[in-house]
């Protein structure tokens, strides 16, 4: 299938081919028939994407801090590389659809296949789409233009920021800004039986907006026209649908809006308020949060999870489906402002038209119309310039790699930190989602992509399998690889249960293939280096990891123990596997102990203590409770009359007759060692002597846990 991308490093939009997404639990399969291009949204990314980085850093200083307070604890050369990767992926565009569905997931009873649906937040530029139950509706019948169907989320952002100014029938209503949204949400208004007052800096009113009067905003008598129209009180309140930089539009609302009036922004402006109008009015100033209750949710939006009727009456769903109920009644008609219906096929046209605007056309609503394409279920798309050469690409010093899974860390440090090595040819890409494939094989071309997992399995090019999905499928994948005779890496954990990792065991005593989980940092420099000048594979040495991991909200999927199984099994494992490496012994002992704060309800403060074979210690310090700003990982070293303290994979502070300290620019946490040792097993060239302790480490942890 074929979707849309924005590159953010230089706003270009492109076409990307990709397998389309496979269904899941409590989603929908939708075959798009048109999407809506959002001018106002779109090309404010695409401006951004335009942008050099000076003015990008200007323009979101948050994210500025955040790199300058990473530099202070990962190095310079570790901030700028992960900054640069980060703008290399690919942005999907789009987020209003109107579509037929194609299959439904386990959980899904309120559509069925063959339904005309409209989709938001999910709903891309792309010919196929994987949307969560609660973000589509069914079209009414009585909708016969079904590109109006297509605006959906515009309607839905329009009526969240008619719930949040607590609008009453029969009350004057400012719209401040009438672009695309500020007339829909003007009409569904009248609709409402409420008077309109539109404002924009230009006479942008349309014959089928029914306005009270349209007042030019940089009129200086703005505020006393509104007045005379308000029998001198000024308007009940006031939505701020505008899209500038200017605080113009905030400034304006103050001044015409009543006495405990509301002012709500849908829009996008500059936020300066002045205290003194809303002093002395006792004014409300609201933010619509999109296009309602549920929106940035995963419980709502990927879970399925909806709010009762009775507590919630207009969620996210439910707004779209007040929408469409104003369509299928005649109530709200939109026809007259689609301006342009274009071929998704000439999507690129669309976006020259609402960035440079070349033959300086009027456009409102922009519409691209989907044609039939049979290739777009292709489950397997072949990389063309790969394909030209042949089936398999030979370089006898590279394995050829094939990836289940394209989640950030794979992305931006697997592949390419293997990529760098020169080791691995990426042969098979495999994911759920378009979106994933699209953005990984647009930085590192696959020779081809599929949507089915098992196609790299049953590829016998492919030396090894390389597992970068939620911890919940590690082990399924695992024992399905081994399986079919494979050489698996899998970033870590193994697994989320014992029963999981005695399966994993079996399968690796009964397969040809080596198993590597991805627990890098006992191949770091650094920690590679303590060990050989400490000898702590002969001295025994007590060992304190602090492992500073900051705060995730609840939400997050790696706080889900069915998903990720929670902090501690998902990341600590890291940090007992590197004192396990340091010590070289059996670990014999694992004791886990929670801290009760009631501020950090989930499990992800602890501390955790280890007793080794040859009679060292060590403690594992987990926290969530932390500053940014102290190094997220620490490790100290006590043997012998030294002690060795490493700072963050970026420093080496040493004590003993003297003190000495070596200082990295870039941080090495081994993941480019481990690939490199990974390459050496599967190339012949040495034996596979750290997979065990990972069972052991996994084994005891898991044992503690219960």
């Amino acid at each position: 299938m074929k979707q849309l991308f924005l590159s953010v490093s230089d706003g270009s939009v492109s076409m990307v081919e990709t397998p389309a997404p496979t269904v899941k639990e409590n989603t929908v399969i939708i075959e798009t028939l048109y999407s809506v291009v959002s001018a106002g949204t779109e090309r404010s990314l695409t401006s951004f994407g335009g942008k050099n980085l000076i003015q990008k850093a200007m323009e979101r200083p948050d994210q500025v801090k955040k790199v300058t307070e990473k530099m202070s604890t990962d190095g310079i050369l570790t901030t700028v590389e992960a900054a640069f990767g980060r703008l290399k992926d690919p942005m999907p565009m789009g987020y209003t659809a109107v579509g037929r569905v194609v299959e439904t997931g386990r959980g899904v009873t309120e559509v069925a296949a063959g339904d005309i649906v409209a989709a938001v937040g999910q709903a891309y530029h792309s010919e196929v789409n994987r949307v969560g139950k609660n973000l589509v509706v069914k079209v009414p019948d009585e909708v016969e233009d079904l590109r109006q169907a297509a605006f959906s989320a515009l309607g839905g952002i329009a009526l969240e920021g008619i719930h949040q100014a607590e609008i009453i029938p029969g009350e004057t209503i400012a719209i401040v800004g009438l672009g695309l949204l500020g007339h829909i949400t003007a009409r569904i208004l009248d609709a409402y039986g409420c008077d309109v007052i539109g404002f924009d800096v230009a006479d942008k009113t349309l014959p089928d907006t029914r306005l009270k009067a349209f007042i030019n905003s940089t009129d200086d008598h703005a505020a006393e026209l509104a007045r005379s129209l308000t029998h001198g009180r000024g308007v009940d309140k006031v939505i701020i649908t505008a899209a500038t930089d200017s605080n113009a539009p905030i400034d304006l609302a103050e001044e015409i809006t009543r006495d405990r009036g509301i002012i709500c922004m849908i829009g996008v402006t500059r936020m300066e308020l002045d205290r003194r109008p809303f002093y002395q009015k006792e004014l409300s100033f609201k933010i619509a949060r999109s296009y309602g209750p549920g929106r940035y949710d995963s419980s709502y939006e990927e879970a399925g999870t909806d709010y009762p009727i009775g507590y919630v009456r207009f969620t996210e769903g439910r707004n779209v489906e007040e929408f469409l109920r104003l369509l299928a009644t005649k109530r709200l008609r939109i026809g007259d402002l689609i301006t342009h219906t274009l071929s998704f096929s000439d999507a690129t046209v669309a976006y020259e038209m609402i960035t440079k605007n070349p033959r300086h056309e009027k456009y409102i609503g922009v519409v691209l119309k989907y044609e039939e394409n049979q290739a777009k279920w292709d489950s397997v798309v072949m990389n063309v310039a790969a394909a030209s050469i042949g089936k398999k690409v030979v370089n006898k010093h590279q394995i050829n790699l094939g990836l289940i899974g394209a989640g950030l860390f794979a992305r931006t440090t697997m592949l390419p930190v293997m990529q760098a090595s020169g080791l691995y040819h990426f042969k098979g890409l495999a994911t759920t989602g378009g979106i994933a494939s699209a953005q990984a094989n647009e930085v590192f071309p696959f020779d081809y992509t599929t949507s089915d997992y098992r196609k790299l399995l049953e590829d016998a090019d492919i030396d090894l399998i390389a597992i970068s999905t939620q911890h919940n499928s590690h082990g399924k994948f695992i024992v399905e690889a081994l399986g079919a005779g494979k050489n698996v890496y899998v970033e870590k954990p193994l697994c989320l249960t014992l029963e999981e990792l005695c399966r994993i065991e079996e399968a690796y005593k009964n397969s040809t293939g080596e198993l590597f989980c991805g627990l890098n940092r006992r191949h770091a420099p650094l920690i590679k280096e303590i060990k050989r000048e400490l000898q702590t594979d002969k001295i025994p040495a007590i060992y304190d990891y602090i492992a500073n991991a900051g705060y995730i909200p609840p939400e997050h999927w790696t706080q889900d123990e069915t998903k990720g199984g929670g902090r501690i099994i998902g990341e600590a494992v890291h940090f007992i596997d590197t004192i396990q490496s340091l010590d070289g012994s059996e670990l014999v002992e694992l004791n886990l102990s929670f801290a009760a704060n009631p501020a950090y309800p989930k499990r992800d403060n602890a501390v955790i203590s280890l007793r080794f074979a040859s009679g060292a210690v060590g403690t594992v310090v987990y926290t969530s409770m932390g500053s940014k700003k102290y190094p997220k990982e620490q490790l100290r070293v006590f043997s012998n009359g030294s002690v060795y303290v490493m700072d963050n994979y970026v420093g080496l502070s040493k004590y003993g007759s003297s003190k000495k300290k070596e200082t990295k620019l870039k941080q090495d946490k081994g993941i480019g060692d481990e690939y490199r040792y990974i390459f050496d097993v599967v190339s012949g060239k040495r034996g596979n002597g750290v997979i065990r302790d990972a069972f052991v480490g996994h084994r005891l942890l898991f044992e503690a846990m219960r």
